[in-house]
């Protein structure tokens, strides 16, 4: 997967990353224009008020000539309509920020639904090579920063331009000489806005960085804990994750330090602007008569909220500019995981089969990585409802065998045949639902013995599961346990041991009722009483069904009707246990071997 680690410095207006993002917000789009209107209408209601309010000091000023009853009268008036814009207002600005935090909430659900869905459709390579905290990290932290996108960024600066545009309007037609002066210390601001976006940028990078790194590290290390405490490593990791984690908090504190300067900067310049406002508009006071003194009044009283409408978006529009940002940032990564291509998809020409349970390899090869085989011109074959076990040694290609037999991997040449068909003749759903794969290494989701062993699918009733597992053989034993079928196993199952993990993974697959089942290295890591078990469980799983055994054991290999001997990715040799053994060749040599092992 490409561009998924580290954050990259993005244009502020990448329009067709924009157009991309705001294409989510289409089943949403009465609630988005509903948003761009309240912004106009924002826009136009910011001055109102500090106008009214110079209009009233000028109509004050002609009490004489319109008497003060008609004053009075309009005072009550411009009173009313005043809160009444304010109410107005600031039931709009609720409106507004509902509004776009609601859309970027929706959009959000619908990306991380679809990233999600992409994720779980993906080669199994994708998980070879990207880090799970770096998936999480896309799935999570990402998405959850597209959001500001709708809420904080690129609607809510829309708003803050229109107000800026409308407030600058306003203060021209009511003096544009005045206005002029009071925009001297822009300038400054500008610089400052600029500063301070760079370096707040800078900082949110890092810090997105330091949260992806975190979040690999913690994951990584959290799934592989039992090994750092048996080797004593925790101080050595300890340390990796302060070093990381001062990275997050020096980001952090960088962009602190940038907020620091930038506001009271703001702040100055807002001042800047008073003082030259006031000194400006009553330099020449003593020299008024009174009607000329009001009406200065009234534009140092309107100016003076003015500006302070005028500067409430520029306080934030920079802020808003790196969160627009880095919310595109963000949203490029997602949409990278969302683009990746790097899937298994059902063939033009699948079709939904039933297995019967013959398997072929045609002159198979297969690499993981370009250059390093691990299958080469593989070719064998399994009848249907007959056992095929496979041996070798460590890195021989066993288990990437059972990977293509479920097109977990895609082969790069030969062909592998299903009942006489080529597996992407069938849908990977039919082909999957065919076939069972018990692992070595038995995964347990958090939740309880039947959520386990039914992978919550409802067409798999209780009384199916008990009677799956009294064949089995271990049904007195999940009633033992506190709660018996509800009883949670935890995460990973760490509250069972190893073999009651391997046979609760057995009743799995009865449940399912497979074709094909395939065993991995079932029998590898259990005691003598529970191999015993998994053996029974075993001879039921296999009857009938086309099997593959993956395994070292002598006890499993004899039952096997046929045994696939491989090295280094290539076929050594294959027949029967007798045939093997009268052969004297390298099957032989591994039994001689473990016998010798077993007397010792």
């Amino acid at each position: 997967m490409e561009n998924t680690g580290k954050a990259s410095k993005k244009k502020i207006f990448d329009l067709p990353l924009l157009a991309r993002i705001f294409a989510f917000a289409k089943p949403y789009k009465t609630i988005f224009y509903l948003s761009i209107g309240l912004a106009f209408a924002l826009a136009f209601l910011s001055p109102l008020r500090p106008m009214m309010i110079n209009l009233t000091l000028q109509r004050i000023n002609a009490a004489g000539v319109l008497g003060m009853q008609v004053v009075l009268d309009f005072l009550f008036l411009i009173t009313v309509v005043q809160v009444g814009l304010l109410l107005v207002e600031t039931a709009m600005r609720f409106f507004f920020s509902y509004a776009t935090s609601w859309l970027g909430h929706r959009v959000v659900k619908d990306i991380r639904v679809k990233v999600y869905e992409k994720v779980l459709s993906y080669n199994l390579r994708q998980f070879d090579k990207t880090p799970i905290g770096t998936l999480t990290t896309r799935t999570i932290n990402d998405i959850e920063a597209i959001n500001d996108i709708f809420s904080e960024g690129l609607v809510p600066i829309v708003a803050d331009f229109l107000s800026i545009i409308a407030i600058l309007s306003a203060m021209f037609y009511t003096n544009w000489q005045l206005t002029l002066v009071c925009i001297i210390p822009f300038p400054l601001l500008i610089m400052a806005t600029y500063f301070f976006k760079e370096s707040v940028n800078r900082s949110f990078t890092s810090v997105r960085n330091a949260i992806a790194a975190l979040n690999a590290f913690v994951q990584e290390h959290l799934s592989g804990m039992q090994i750092i405490q048996a080797f004593t490593a925790e101080k050595r990791e300890q340390l990796r994750f302060e070093a990381i984690n001062k990275k997050h908090r020096d980001a952090n504190i960088q962009a602190i330090f940038a907020y620091s300067v930038f506001f009271p900067v703001v702040e100055i310049v807002l001042a800047f602007s008073m003082g030259i406002l006031v000194w400006y508009a009553a330099k020449d006071a003593y020299h008024l008569n009174p009607e000329e003194a009001i009406k200065v009044t009234g534009n140092i009283v309107s100016f003076t909220l003015l500006l302070n409408l005028l500067f409430r978006p520029l306080r934030v529009i920079a802020d808003k500019f790196n969160v627009l940002q880095m919310g595109m940032v963000a949203g490029e990564r997602v949409l990278v995981v969302l683009d990746n291509q790097d899937i298994l998809p059902d063939a033009a020409h699948a079709m939904d089969i039933k297995i019967s349970g013959r398997i072929e390899f045609d002159h198979v090869g297969f690499h993981y990585t370009e250059g390093h085989p691990v299958l080469t011109d593989l070719s064998f074959s399994v009848s249907e409802g007959e056992t095929l076990a496979i041996v070798g040694q460590t890195g021989s290609g066993k288990s990437t065998i059972i990977s293509l037999i479920n097109r977990l991997y895609q082969h790069q040449s030969g062909s592998i045949l299903i009942d006489g068909l080529p597996i992407e003749a069938f849908t990977i759903n039919s082909l999957r639902t065919g076939i069972a794969v018990v692992l070595q290494d038995v995964f347990l989701f958090p939740g309880s013995v039947h959520d386990n062993l039914t992978l919550r699918n409802p067409s798999i009733s209780r009384a199916e599961v008990v009677e799956a597992a009294k064949m089995i053989g271990i049904h007195e034993f999940i009633e033992q346990l506190p709660g018996g079928y509800d009883f949670d196993v935890m995460e990973r199952g760490g509250t069972l041991s190893v073999g009651q993990r391997q046979l609760l993974s057995f009743i799995r697959a009865l449940l399912f009722k497979p074709s094909i089942l395939i065993l991995d290295e079932a029998t590898s890591s259990v005691d003598t009483h529970s191999e015993q078990l998994i053996q029974n469980a075993i001879a039921v799983l296999t009857k009938g069904r086309t099997s593959i055994v993956v395994a070292h054991r002598l006890s499993t290999i004899r039952q096997a009707t046929s045994i696939l001997v491989m090295d280094k990715g290539k076929r050594v040799e294959m027949g029967s246990h007798d045939q093997l053994v009268a052969q004297g060749g390298k099957y032989a040599q591994m039994i001689s071997l473990q016998q010798r092992k077993n007397e010792q």
